[in-house]
């Protein structure tokens, strides 16, 4: 069974930088799209990041291109979602999410379509 668990949220100041974990467990994830999405108060769930864990290709959400960087190490089957210049409008609870279904060579981003979820975790940016 699939299990991931999230970590690294906590309460930063607008410009500054977290790095949020994703422990996964309970698969051979090599044929696995690995994803962050994040849900602010009353708006729906939206993608934020994805990266292929064979091959390690990644795509991004145009809102945090270029400031958040997804990667993972395959030693401690974990991925990463590095966030800088951060700012408030990515205050949100964050949640790791899995895949292993074949979609070709297209990234899914739509949260219906990934299986297995962590928990979530909060990251706040006050202004």
């Amino acid at each position: 069974q699939v299990q991931l668990v999230e970590s690294g949220g906590g309460l930063v100041q607008a410009g500054g930088s977290l790095r949020l974990s994703c422990a996964a467990s309970g698969r051979t994830f090599s044929s696995y799209v690995m994803a962050w999405f994040r849900q602010a108060p009353g708006k729906e769930r939206e993608f934020v990041a994805a990266l292929r864990w064979s091959g390690g290709s990644t795509t991004y959400a145009d809102s945090v291109k270029g400031r958040f960087t997804i990667s993972r190490e395959s030693a401690k089957n974990t991925v990463y979602l590095q966030m800088n210049s951060l700012k408030p409008e990515d205050t949100a609870v964050y949640y790791c999410a899995a895949d292993g279904r074949y979609r070709g060579s297209s990234f899914v981003l739509s949260s219906a379509e990934y299986r297995y979820w962590g928990q979530g975790t909060q990251v706040t940016v006050s202004s």
